[in-house]
This record gives structure tokens, C-alpha cells and sequence, in this order.
């Protein structure tokens, strides 16, 4: 296999109006979302695809636009000539390609990770199989996976509940939130939600922004107080609690409490992956194959689980094309038992509007009583909807923006 072409795509699906959360301190404005789409064509005319997991935070620190282009430039301008006339025997050889442009770790990731799926994509649709079956090496795989609803952003307790209980009637295994109201109503957050949704369904919480919050975060031992606390309402795990690069606090944490940790998704390669779980801090590892080497670099994260105190479970926040890519890792990965569904739209159960997340395909994805039932097609096994580019052009400026109080 050769590739002959490597095309990527900005793509904005606007947040009209803009929404604005209330938070600790602060208001978080939603302005839209962002996505990049990767097409890859080798020289005998077979097409694979991808979804870009590059942000603009990702790429602030190495481009000083600090957008999209800075990532879509680097793939068509600096990784597609590297690939020019170059034969690729297995998806090994791909990212030899992309690490001898010596790049900084996070961009020969989030680089690698695109190539490797569009390269598993074309592999599959070339030999009429299905990701998952390559991935899974004849293994039993269940295309009907379980999932739990990503929703619940800053809103009031009353809010997260309502949404909680608008998850739970349509099946989900589980409901996800982002506190970050102060601790005393975080608490009460919990308390109402799991009120809410009864004791049978999983309740997880997404904590990043404890300490995004600048002089309002929460100090260590009160996130140690407040996850312990948390514990009387059983939640399923507690994510990314503490900086995700402080490798000491995760597991001084995870040694006072008895609730389950999760985290893994800010980390910049397959590497940060191992070495997370290797701490003894997390209990579930969140890899993703937007943003860790694609199928290749998380599937050694799941080797690294397998016979371990630790549970890989796909993170996923974008599109339908993500979802669906996770999806064959999560049904092909043992012992994932979960995947991530973000809820996007208007009514009580969705965080905000994004139409592009599904208008990016053609195919409508099988998602009943919160499961999601993967296509049996090669490859990804979905049709990319290429009119969407023109439909949905990129906006300049960022996605969203954070107002913090003046103290």
C-alpha cells in the first residue's frame, strides 16, 4: 500500500446563539465546535477516513495562530511528502514514517493517530472486514455495546438532575457530568442526581474543572474531602480530579479513597497511556484513537490493562466518525464494557446544539435504548458525508471561551 494523498478539512458547526455557563467563579462561553476531517487515498484509488483529534490548545503551543490550520497544514504541507512513493507493509510502518519527521509527542500522536485510522479503514475495506474482526484477531466481538450518556455542563444542581433522569428513560448505562459549581453545591449536585436516576444506573463525574478554576481551584486536600464524600452516592468513577500531569496527586488520592478514578485522555501518547496506569492512580484508563497513535497506540494501552487493576474505556467527545472509531476499539478491546456517547441537540438530555456530529456521515448509526449497534461493513464500516465540508465552513476564533471573576 502506498498513500498517494492526504487531504484534511475545517469544519465548524456553529453554537447559534452562543451559550453561556455559570461555573465556580466565572462564566464559560460555547461558541461552537471544531472538527477536522482527514481523507487519505493510497495509489490504487481506495479511500480511508479519519477524524482529527487536534484542538487549538493543542496546537498553541507549537503555531502561533493557534487553530485548526496549524494541524491541517502540518499533515497536507510536511507528513504527505514524507509518505510520497513510500510502500507501507502494515500500519507499523506509518508511524516509522511520521516519527522520523521528529515531531514534539503530542503532534506525532494526534498526527500518527489520524494516518493509523484511515490507514485501518482502507486495510479493512481492501480485505472486506471490519475493523473490529482485524482488531479482535477472530475473537468473539458484540457489536451491540452499552453506552453511557457524556452530557451535564455547569448548570444548576436542579438541572443536572433533570437531565439525569431525561438519560435514564432513554436507557443509557450511564450519565456523566462536568461539576464545577463550588464544593458545597457539587456535593449537592451528586446527592440530587443520584436522587434522580435511582441506585441501579452509573453516575460518573467528569471533574476537570476543579482545577482549572485559577485562584478559585480546589486545593488537594479538599478534592480529597469532596471525592470522599462523594463515595455515599456511589458514583461509577471520578474523572480527572487532579492535573492529569500530576502523576504524585493521583495516586496520593486514589490511596485515601475508595472511589473509583478515571483518567488518560490529556495524555500526549500511547507512552503517557502505560505510564498512568502504571501508577496505581486510576482504576479506568480513558485512551482515544483521535489522540493515541490511532488503533495501533491504544491497543497497547489495552494489552497493558489486560491482567491488570485496570480497565480501558474509550474517551470520546466529537463526532459520529469518532464515535464509531472508538467504537471498534471498545468492542474489540477485553473487558471494555462501556463507551462514551456524547448527547448533542436542544431537549433536556443534550449538553448543546451540534448538528455536524451526525450530519458528518451519511450512514445513520444503530443507537436504541442506549446501545449502540456497530455497522458489520469493512472498515469503519460507515459512508463519510463529503458535501458536509461546504456545508459546514470553518469559523475563525475559538470554540469557546472561559470569563473568570475578578477577585
Amino acid at each position: 500500500m502506498q498513500f498517494a494523498d492526504i487531504a484534511a478539512h475545517e469544519l465548524s458547526s456553529p453554537i447559534e446563539p452562543p451559550q453561556e455557563r455559570e461555573f465556580y467563579g466565572g462564566t464559560r462561553r460555547l461558541l461552537k465546535r471544531d472538527v477536522v476531517l482527514v481523507a487519505v487515498e493510497t495509489a490504487d484509488g481506495e479511500v480511508g477516513y479519519a477524524p482529527g483529534g487536534a484542538s487549538s490548545s493543542a496546537m498553541r503551543e507549537y503555531f502561533s495562530d493557534a487553530t485548526h490550520s496549524g494541524f491541517v497544514d502540518l499533515l497536507e504541507e510536511e507528513i504527505a511528502p514524507a509518505f510520497a512513493g513510500r510502500d507501507l507493509d502494515d500500519a507499523a510502518d506509518v508511524h516509522a514514517i511520521v516519527a522520523e519527521l521528529d515531531l514534539p509527542d503530542l503532534l506525532e500522536s494526534q498526527a500518527a493517530s489520524v494516518l493509523d485510522v484511515a490507514y485501518h479503514d482502507i486495510f479493512g475495506k481492501h480485505h472486506g472486514a471490519p475493523i473490529y474482526e482485524l482488531l479482535g484477531d477472530g475473537a468473539d466481538v458484540a457489536r451491540r455495546l452499552p453506552l453511557y450518556a457524556s452530557a451535564g455542563m455547569y448548570m444548576p444542581p436542579e438541572g443536572y438532575a433533570e437531565q439525569a433522569a431525561a438519560i435514564r428513560e432513554r436507557g443509557f448505562a450511564g450519565y456523566k457530568y462536568r461539576p464545577g459549581l463550588g464544593p458545597e453545591e457539587d456535593l449537592r449536585t451528586i446527592e440530587l442526581v443520584r436522587e434522580a436516576v435511582g441506585e441501579e444506573m452509573a453516575v460518573m463525574v467528569d471533574a476537570h474543572t476543579w482545577w482549572k478554576l485559577g485562584e478559585r481551584s480546589y486545593g488537594f486536600d479538599r478534592v480529597c474531602d469532596l471525592v470522599e464524600a462523594f463515595a455515599e452516592f456511589d458514583p461509577y468513577w471520578v474523572e480527572e480530579p487532579v492535573s492529569p500531569a500530576d502523576y504524585d496527586a493521583y495516586a496520593d488520592l486514589s490511596s485515601r479513597t475508595s472511589v473509583p478514578l478515571a483518567g488518560g485522555e490529556s495524555e500526549e501518547s500511547p507512552e503517557g497511556l502505560i505510564e498512568l496506569a502504571e501508577t496505581g492512580g486510576v482504576d479506568y484508563l480513558q485512551g482515544d484513537v483521535r489522540h493515541h497513535a490511532g488503533y495501533t497506540g491504544c491497543w497497547r494501552a489495552v494489552e497493558h490493562c489486560r491482567g491488570r487493576d485496570v480497565t480501558f474505556v474509550p474517551h470520546n467527545f466529537g463526532t459520529h466518525l469518532g464515535l464509531v472509531a472508538n467504537a471498534h476499539l471498545a468492542a474489540a478491546a477485553p473487558g471494555t464494557e462501556l463507551l462514551e456517547y456524547p448527547v448533542f441537540g436542544t431537549d433536556s438530555a443534550a449538553m448543546y446544539p451540534f448538528p455536524l456530529a451526525a450530519d458528518i456521515l451519511t450512514t445513520e448509526l444503530d443507537i436504541s435504548d442506549g446501545h449502540l449497534t456497530l455497522p458489520d461493513g469493512p472498515g469503519l464500516g460507515v459512508d463519510v458525508n463529503l458535501d458536509a465540508i461546504g456545508e459546514y465552513p470553518y469559523v475563525e476564533g475559538p470554540w469557546t471561551e472561559f470569563v473568570y471573576e475578578e477577585s
